[in-house]
C-alpha cells in the first residue's frame, strides 16, 4: 500500500464511520467518546502540524508515524464492537509505515524495509491527521 492508498483507506474508513454515526446506526456511548478523545490526543501528540513534522529528520518523522500506529493499536486493545472494528481498520490502513526505514541499509538485510519518499511521509501524516479529526468529532458527539 502506498501513501496515497493509505490516505484513501483512512478517508474511506472515516467517511463510513461518520455516515454510520450521522444515520444513527452507530450511537456512541460515553465510554466510546472517551476512548475516541484519548486516541485523538495521542495521535495529535504523535503527528503534529504539517510544518513541525516537515522540519523533523526522516528518522523522527518515521518514529512519530510509528507512534501514531502504536496509539491506534493501544486504543484497539481497550475497546470492543464498532469502535474496535474502526481502530482495527485504521491500524491496517497505517501498516505501511512498519515497512519503511529511515536509516541506510549499509550492506546488510533490511527485512524488506524500504525508504519512503518525502511525499509518502506527508501522505501518511495527512492520513493520521484525518483520523485524529474524525476521532475528535466522535468525542464531541452529544457534548454540545
Amino acid at each position: 500500500m502506498t501513501g496515497v492508498d493509505m490516505r484513501r483507506a483512512v478517508e474511506d474508513l472515516t467517511e463510513e464511520a461518520e455516515r454510520l454515526i450521522r444515520d444513527q446506526v452507530w450511537v456512541l456511548t460515553s465510554a466510546e467518546r472517551y476512548a475516541a478523545a484519548k486516541a485523538a490526543a495521542e495521535l495529535r501528540a504523535a503527528v503534529g502540524a504539517e510544518q513541525s513534522q516537515q522540519s523533523l529528520s526522516q528518522v523522527d518523522r518515521l518514529a512519530h508515524l510509528r507512534g501514531a500506529l502504536a496509539a491506534v493499536a493501544i486504543a484497539l486493545a481497550h475497546v470492543h464492537g464498532r469502535l474496535a472494528w474502526f481502530f482495527g481498520a485504521a491500524a491496517t490502513a497505517l501498516t505501511p509505515v512498519l515497512h519503511w526505514r529511515a536509516v541506510p541499509a549499509e550492506d546488510g538485510p533490511t527485512f524488506g524495509a524500504v525508504p519512503p519518499t518525502p511525499e509518502q511521509y506527508t501522505e501518511a501524516e495527512e492520513a493520521v491527521r484525518r483520523l485524529e479529526s474524525t476521532l475528535v468529532g466522535m468525542a464531541r458527539i452529544g457534548t454540545a
